[in-house]
């Protein structure tokens, strides 16, 4: 069963660069320690200081060794750091949830 990842970030609203350039290094490093990414959200319109990060798993294990791989890579390490440096994450909530409306029906008319 995939269970899918939501984290909700508060993000400093002056710092929306930061958080851009922690995407994208995330980008690199979370699909060679086995997590499907969907992809990182940045404000765009509305809320200045919502952001989101959005990952598939198989299973809560492979979530812990997915998180193992991500604290022992280089890159990582690295942006781990970089959060804590720049300190443009002001909250970060993380919930698990699985999909549960599939099978979906193919658009178009009929």
């Amino acid at each position: 069963m995939t269970v899918t990842c939501f984290i909700r970030y508060e993000i400093d609203p002056f710092r929306r660069d930061a958080f851009a350039e922690y995407a994208r290094v995330w980008g690199q490093a979370i699909p060679p320690c086995g997590a499907d990414l969907v992809g990182y959200f940045a404000p765009h319109e509305g809320s200045a200081t919502t952001a989101y990060g959005v990952y598939n798993v198989d299973s809560l294990a492979a979530y812990e060794a997915y998180r193992a791989c991500l604290a022992d890579s280089e890159l990582g390490r690295r942006n781990y750091e970089f959060a804590r440096r720049e300190r443009f994450i002001l909250k970060e909530d993380r919930i698990f949830l699985k999909l549960v409306s599939a099978p979906h029906a193919q658009g178009g008319s009929e």
